[in-house]
């Protein structure tokens, strides 16, 4: 196995992930939005009387939820221009890891496909195979990052006193590994598998069929910036759409505070998502969905063209 398709898939992933890192880090302070807090005593009930027509201002009615533009500016406020690089190290040891090794594993799963099959075009249904399979190896290797990543991202919306502080991905990923065991940075790991299979199989299936379908009519001569632009945005979208609810259940189970002596908030990802849902509605399970449609597509298309102009750069080497 060639470790040329791996260079490619992991430089470019990189590039990515970083260009679009704001914008994931409000993804997932949206998705946090709305968890239920520690449970406390009930508050005492006054039985008051008042005038016809006179109310308590809201009562009964849950504040509404800011969107991406005010959380962005929330961030601004509270931890200004740099608050928004919250966690990109760990952000970079992800794409690195998980990136380069579910993209390299792709081609190289697809290249000896097409092999096998006389050197043809793969159906649809062999590159989603292939995706899913890249996707679940490249996120179990990567899952620690992944960790670290989601919670240094969290951190900034929690009060000072509760914050994690973590300097680092290294600092983030020692400190788990000490204060809540080896195994926690694993925590959520089926999730992120499922969600990477999910999205790998979707988003790089996606983008060879688009291109295909787009170069069969445009011939050799349309292999340009413009084709890989058209097909890395469909990808997007058809990813953000297939992986949002993996990614919000994975986010809220990741990000979890586990006090010590006390249950867990979540016993799993299924328990999440059925208090999800029971708490907030079926609709939070696409909470952050507009940013991460507004990520997935920025996201999506520099990958993809950030890899063309790579592939071409390495194409007469051989490694």
């Amino acid at each position: 196995m060639g470790l040329k398709g791996f260079v490619e898939g992991g430089a470019a992933s990189v590039v990515a992930g970083c260009s679009t890192h704001p914008l994931d880090l409000i993804k997932v302070r949206m998705q946090l939005q709305g968890e239920a807090a520690p449970a406390a005593a009930p508050p005492m009930r006054l039985a008051l009387a008042f005038p016809p027509g006179v109310s308590l201002q809201g009562q009964g009615q849950p504040p509404r939820k800011p969107g991406p533009v005010a959380v962005g500016a929330q961030i601004l406020r509270a931890e200004g221009p740099a608050g928004f690089l919250s966690g990109v190290s760990a952000t970079v040891l992800r794409q690195a890891v998980y990136s380069s090794t579910s993209m390299g594993l792709y081609d190289a799963i697809k290249k000896r496909w097409e092999r096998d099959g006389g050197g043809g075009a793969l159906p649809l249904h062999r590159k989603i195979a292939a995706g899913l399979v890249a996707g679940g190896v490249g996120a179990t290797v990567g899952n620690p990052a992944d960790v670290a990543m989601v919670r240094m991202q969290a951190d900034g919306r929690l009060p000072a006193a509760e914050r994690r502080n973590y300097r680092s991905v290294a600092h983030a990923i020692g400190r788990i590994a000490r204060d809540e065991g080896v195994r926690s940075l694993w925590r959520g790991s089926s999730l992120t598998v499922n969600r990477a299979m999910i999205v790998t199989a979707s988003q790089l299936a996606t983008y060879d069929q688009a291109k295909e379908a787009i170069l069969a009519r445009r011939g050799p001569a349309g292999d340009g910036l413009a084709t890989h632009v058209a097909a890395s945005f469909t990808a997007g979208l058809v990813a953000a759409a297939a992986s949002s609810p993996v990614d919000v259940v994975k986010t809220r189970v990741m990000n979890m505070k586990v006090q010590p002596g006390a249950p867990p908030p979540y016993a799993g990802a299924l328990d999440c998502a059925i208090k999800t849902v029971r708490s907030e509605g079926a609709l939070a399970l696409y909470k952050g969905f507009i940013p991460t449609i507004t990520r997935q597509g920025p996201f999506t298309v520099v990958l993809f063209v950030t890899l063309e102009q790579v592939r071409k750069v390495l194409k007469d080497f051989d490694f």
